[in-house]
């Protein structure tokens, strides 16, 4: 039997939920809760509210979804710290 097949969607972090889990915008507009993939927890990816993220989405239930990679481009919404030199 083949495993399933999953959309890969690209997507907004708007809110920190309890349970490590996120709710993300998708380009489109729809709203889902994602979690992030195993791999990210093994290396202490951090996601804050507003990075953009790479979701994958089952085709039968587009509520859910697993983050499974973090953009590193300017987060936006969020007030940035200047970095200290010590």
């Amino acid at each position: 039997m083949a495993k399933e097949e999953l959309l890969e969607m690209d997507g907004m972090v708007d809110e920190i939920l309890p349970d490590s889990r996120f709710k993300v915008t998708l380009e489109n507009g729809h709203q889902l809760i994602a979690y992030t993939a195993g791999k990210m927890k093994k290396n202490h990816i951090r996601i804050l509210a507003g990075d953009k993220v790479t979701l994958e989405v089952s085709m039968y239930d587009l509520n859910k979804g697993r983050i499974t990679f973090r953009h590193l481009e300017k987060r936006q919404n969020v007030i940035s710290r200047p970095i200290r030199h010590y």
